[in-house]
């Protein structure tokens, strides 16, 4: 009995052991893998420090070179005038143009493959474009205005029945106040692309107007009538010469046309005075602005 009990003890012990071993070698295991892996890290970091140290210079670099061309090309844009949206585009364009270029020089110098981010984002800036299609457009429009300058801030234009001052060119809207005093936002897209009138492109504008009189009046009479309160005029300009002549004969009246050039700014002014002034003149001197009649016979 004494033999059995011995020999279970023994058989106890030993596997004891055995299991310590197990665990030992399974620690020592681990911690190889771990040491090899920070040595493998270690020299992964000393290969690759001096070029994301390199790399950081280059970035560094190209900020401050950036910002110094950016700051050049603002000065020379200043005294050469140009629009200031059209300024704030190129100067933000080139901005984005140089950092572009700094961030592909630092990535090449980690060794990172410049091919497949090139085609990656030539990928998404196709899908972004064909998404944006509209604003891409207004963009395109807002670039030709600023740049060709059809109208600039403070104009008169007339675009799609819509007529105001231009109050701000944006990149993508451009904003006009209507006389009755609404906004209106119109993308630069369509304004680059349909019939625009620009009223303040020239310093004089026309003003077109049409008077009636009956078929029993003298013309020569209403003609001279008018021409009077034209040369009593102070806003009508004497270059070109205003024109008042005969323009139609109509169902039921004789229309003389009267053509009067004015400065843009009075337009408005000269307008209503000749208006006014002229049936004035016309209810002084007898003569009849015929209306619409009817005759109705009865049998």
């Amino acid at each position: 009995m004494e033999t059995t009990a011995v020999t279970s003890s023994d058989t106890a012990v030993s596997s004891a052991t055995t299991d310590v071993n197990a665990a030992v070698e399974s620690i020592q295991e681990q911690v190889d893998i771990a040491s090899d892996l920070m040595s493998k890290m270690g020299d992964y970091i000393k290969k690759f420090l001096p070029l994301v140290v390199f790399a950081l210079i280059i970035i560094f670099i190209g900020y401050i070179v950036t910002k110094l061309i950016t700051k050049v090309i603002d000065r020379a844009m200043k005294r050469s005038k140009i629009d200031v949206g059209a300024k704030n585009f190129l100067l933000s364009v080139i901005r984005i143009g140089l950092y572009t270029v700094v961030l592909i020089m630092a990535l090449s110098v980690l060794k990172v493959p410049i091919s497949s981010i090139i085609t990656i984002l030539g990928a998404a800036g196709l899908a972004v474009s064909l998404a944006l299609q509209t604003c891409l457009s207004n963009l395109a429009g807002g670039f030709i205005i600023l740049f060709s300058k059809p109208f600039v801030t403070g104009d008169i234009i007339e675009f799609d029945g819509t007529v105001g001052t231009v109050r701000a060119i944006s990149i993508l809207y451009t904003k006009l106040d209507t006389f009755d005093g609404k906004t209106a936002f119109i993308p630069n897209g369509k304004v680059s692309d349909a019939k625009l009138i620009n009223y303040t492109e020239s310093p004089l504008r026309r003003i077109d107007l049409t008077f009636s009189i009956s078929y029993g009046e003298d013309f020569k009479r209403a003609q001279a009538v008018i021409c009077e309160v034209i040369n009593n005029e102070p806003l009508a300009q004497s270059i070109p010469a205003p024109i008042v002549r005969m323009g139609r004969h109509g169902e039921s009246s004789t229309d003389i046309d009267a053509l009067i050039w004015v400065k843009n700014s009075d337009y408005i002014s000269a307008r209503y005075n000749l208006l006014e002034n002229v049936k004035a003149a016309f209810d002084e001197n007898g003569i009849e602005i015929p209306f619409s009649q009817l005759d109705v016979h009865m049998k």
